[in-house]
């Protein structure tokens, strides 16, 4: 992967959705949620923290392009179903990061054997990918890249 500079926003940043407070400050949470991670001493720490980033990072898809709906009329959805819903170019992570919402609440309960280490370093790549990608999506150039 080539590694970006400091970015400015792309031309596409002048949308609304990249203008977003809420998005803005999501993705900046989700970046710091990874620097977290990547400093985590344990596998299923640097896992739980690496998902949670990915979780921030759809949040702030969520918060820059979903529209208020009836909420009475809804049940509660996850964060990845929604993410689906208004960005389906992203649902393929959407069910990557869903199927590994269950191991991220064993480890966020503190059972060590929740994810080896071999888990957790694939997912804190991919979450890495995934949050360039959601600035991408977003109309804003990636901070920084790892890789």
């Amino acid at each position: 992967m080539n590694r970006l500079s400091p970015a400015v926003h792309s031309p596409a940043a002048h949308s609304p959705a990249a203008h977003s407070p809420a998005a803005l400050r999501l993705l900046a949470t989700a970046r710091a949620a990874l620097r977290e991670a990547q400093r985590a001493d344990s596998a299923p720490e640097r896992y739980a923290t690496a998902h949670l980033a990915a979780l921030r990072a759809a949040a702030a898809v969520l918060a820059a392009r979903a529209r208020p709906s009836d909420a009475r009329a809804r049940r509660p959805t996850s964060a990845w179903v929604l993410l689906t819903a208004v960005a389906p170019e992203l649902g393929e992570w959407a069910a990557y990061f869903a199927a590994g919402a269950d191991k991220r609440a064993a480890a966020l309960a503190g059972l060590r054997s929740a994810a080896t280490a071999r888990e957790a370093d694939d997912l804190l790549r991919d979450t890495t990918t995934f949050l360039a990608l959601v600035e991408t999506t977003l109309g804003l150039l990636p901070l920084h890249r790892a890789g």
